[in-house]
């Protein structure tokens, strides 16, 4: 088979040169048909209307039951098969995440009761909304990082950053926030503040996220690369990790916001490093000493553990008890967590009025919310050989937000470490996150006062230690620049940008670095001359294998990217460089020749302009055909379409032909379109470079591009 013609479009004449022999292997075409496209738009849309707005019954009952997973597997559920490893891995999944709770909502700038209520309603409304089986919905610590700058700026914005006293003398709307609306006085400071703006930004969050369920966005996430997201979580560790150096120390230092807040952060620890408490920072050490062993412990011997060793409980019951008889308070100005209460707070909904002011900043939330939980959850999906759906996920998530914004919590999504933990003990079902939050109930019914002379150093620590995974990826560089140096960059950028100059930033740093990335490898892609393996019909780069063979008269080129205005000078002159022949050069040569042989025959003989020869220029010209092969073109745009035409005036002028081999659908589609072939004239299209090859030797220089 020589090419291939599609029949009403290419009507391409394979007839080579005289003789049986070639025409036995030139006369046979393949004619492909096209299938008839139906482009009745009003049609399309008046089906697609009825498919959407269609109401049955089992429509109905298929919907309700997919917007409500639980329905699906609770009936579904054996006990005796499941209860038990559900049961164990929602107990210690529920005691780890206490003091981790706790502690991150230092991190968010919250009081510690507030994590407790986020920990516990995430639990349960995932478990009501989510497909995935495994993954742990609860605190993260790089969106609590960046819930706590957006509260941390709203709450300096609003003057409540002050002490009470000077607060409650301020005229305007600082003071005003200490009156209640009804005109009773209702003591609204710092905190209860703090937690309007959580919840504000909680809530819109959410919405943003329902909202991309809805609208089907999840394509979205697709910008958000595995290395892109590395690191950005590494980068916005290490501010963390900034964050929580003050509470290390004991230092007394205000939080820094905005561009550029780890150096400012920095600057001001070593400005106040002399006032650093002792009695911290020793805590701090010993802390260090308990957990980073036992956490490698855990890891390292997970495999014949039957469940990790809750080494963050111990700590913070220990560090508890010492707190509060070795009065550290009182006899060191330790910092503590101070009163934490029993029970639930009266629901209350955000606080609309800063919806203006938070709006943008949900955004990112948003977004690296749900793109860690849908990644997470569709990863551990194709481990354990089960289906999520990453539109409802992105409810689920959504709903964690939306709900719990009215109980005075603030932003969620999966955690990886947690969900970890999960897996490895037992987790069968969501009723594991039932058991979780049962767990968390009853440290906020009973326990939770306990925790009131827990340094908030020792939080710290929990915090940092919970970071080492991310901050473990600069150990994988070497091995990531082995498998690729361009993710290793972007890696790099993202990480650095998000950690110097903001998260929100960074992220959109990372993003655009990484499509620009993409393009700059479009723009200059690798592009080859081909040899033919022998005894086969196989063409592969000579600049990759040894051995292989050259078809005198042929040049086979291959372009591994798509034809684009991008990158179509850029396929022009690669292939004047590989092919040692620019047309556009011979054909001035020529002309110049021309001119010059002309001017002589005018001074000498006079001979007639006839006696010219019309090969002038071509003796640089060692061959006769160019096989293009287009299989790594996915796409051409017009531009592509005009370079292609161009390409092969430019050669078909000095008797270089040009074919196209390997073109797929949507390339021919295009040349199509964009009338490459014209009229009247007899274009061929391979199906392969052996059989374009082929033709060329027999034909030699009859057929493909004549213009």
């Amino acid at each position: 088979m020589a090419a291939m013609t599609e029949t009403n479009n290419i009507h391409a004449v394979m007839e080579g040169p005289e003789g049986d022999d070639a025409k036995c292997n030139f006369h046979h075409r393949i004619f492909l048909e096209p299938q008839e496209k139906k482009r009745d738009m009003k049609a399309l849309l008046v089906k697609q209307a009825k498919k959407t707005c269609s109401c049955t019954p089992a429509k109905i009952k298929d919907c309700f039951l997919g917007f409500f997973p639980i329905l699906q597997w609770l009936p579904k559920y054996k006990l005796k098969e499941y209860l038990l490893g559900d049961i164990m891995s929602g107990v210690i999944v529920g005691v780890l995440l206490v003091p981790q709770s706790i502690a991150y909502s230092l991190l968010a700038g919250l009081e510690p009761i507030y994590g407790l209520y986020t920990s516990f309603f995430s639990c349960i409304i995932y478990c009501i909304f989510g497909t995935s089986r495994h993954i742990s919905v609860s605190i993260f610590g790089v969106v609590c990082l960046m819930l706590g700058q957006v509260v941390d700026r709203e709450v300096e914005r609003a003057g409540l950053d002050l002490d009470p006293a000077v607060l409650s003398a301020l005229p305007g709307p600082a003071g005003d926030r200490n009156s209640s609306r009804n005109g009773t006085e209702l003591l609204c400071d710092k905190s209860c503040y703090a937690m309007a703006v959580a919840a504000t930004v909680t809530f819109i969050s959410g919405v943003y996220q329902v909202a991309m369920g809805f609208f089907q966005v999840g394509f979205v996430s697709v910008y958000l690369s595995d290395s892109l997201l590395s690191g950005f979580v590494t980068g916005a560790s290490i501010t963390v990790l900034t964050s929580q150096v003050k509470y290390l120390l004991g230092l007394d230092i205000p939080r820094s916001g905005g561009i550029g807040s780890l150096v400012t952060t920095w600057i001001n620890i070593f400005r106040s490093i002399h006032r650093t408490n002792l009695c911290d920072l020793i805590t701090s050490f010993l802390c260090f000493l308990v957990l980073i062993p036992a956490k490698e412990l855990n890891e390292r011997f997970k495999s014949k553990l039957k469940a990790p060793i809750p080494v963050e409980l111990f700590v913070v019951v220990a560090a508890t008890l010492a707190s509060h008889f070795g009065k550290l308070r009182e006899n060191y100005g330790s910092s503590i967590s101070g009163h934490i209460p029993t029970g639930f707070l009266p629901p209350r909904p955000p606080d609309w009025a800063l919806i203006p002011n938070v709006a943008l900043d949900a955004i990112p939330i948003a977004i690296i919310g749900f793109a860690i939980t849908v990644s997470l959850s569709e990863m551990f999906a194709k481990k354990h050989g089960y289906s999520v759906r990453a539109n409802q996920e992105m409810y689920a998530i959504g709903f964690c937000n939306i709900i719990p914004s009215f109980f005075h919590c603030f932003t969620t999504s999966a955690a990886l470490a947690k969900t970890l933990v999960k897996e490895s003990t037992g987790c069968r079902t969501q009723m594991s996150g039932l058991v979780t939050s049962l767990v968390i109930l009853l440290v906020l019914l009973v326990i939770a006062p306990l925790f009131y002379s827990l340094q908030k150093c020792v939080l710290a620590v929990i915090t940092i230690v919970n970071l080492r995974g991310a901050l473990r990826k600069f150990r994988d560089l070497p091995k990531m620049w082995h498998l690729s140096k361009v993710d290793t960059v972007i890696w790099g950028v993202t990480m650095v940008a998000t950690a110097l100059i903001s998260t929100e930033i960074g992220l959109l740093v990372g993003v655009c670095f990484s499509m620009l990335c993409v393009i700059f490898r479009t723009q200059r892609p690798e592009a080859p001359l081909l040899g033919w393996v022998a005894e086969s019909e196989t063409y592969e780069s000579l600049s990759a294998y040894k051995n292989l063979q050259t078809k005198p008269g042929v040049v086979v080129f291959r372009f591994e990217a798509p034809l684009y205005y991008i990158n179509k000078e850029c396929f022009k002159s690669i292939l004047y460089k590989q092919t040692g022949v620019n047309p556009v050069w011979v054909k001035a040569a020529k002309k110049k020749a021309e001119k010059r042989m002309l001017k002589e025959k005018e001074e000498g003989s006079g001979d007639k302009q006839s006696d010219i020869p019309t090969d002038l220029g071509l003796e640089a010209v060692g061959f006769h055909t160019i096989v293009i092969d287009c299989c790594a073109v996915q796409f051409l745009d017009t531009a592509g379409i005009r370079t292609l035409q161009e390409v092969c005036k430019d050669y078909g002028d000095i008797d270089v032909h040009v074919l196209l081999a390997q073109c797929n659908p949507s390339v021919r589609s295009s040349l199509l379109r964009g009338d490459f072939f014209k009229e009247g004239e007899e274009h061929l299209l391979f199906h392969s470079v052996h059989q374009a090859v082929d033709f060329a030797l027999g034909t030699q220089g009859h057929g493909a591009c004549k213009n």
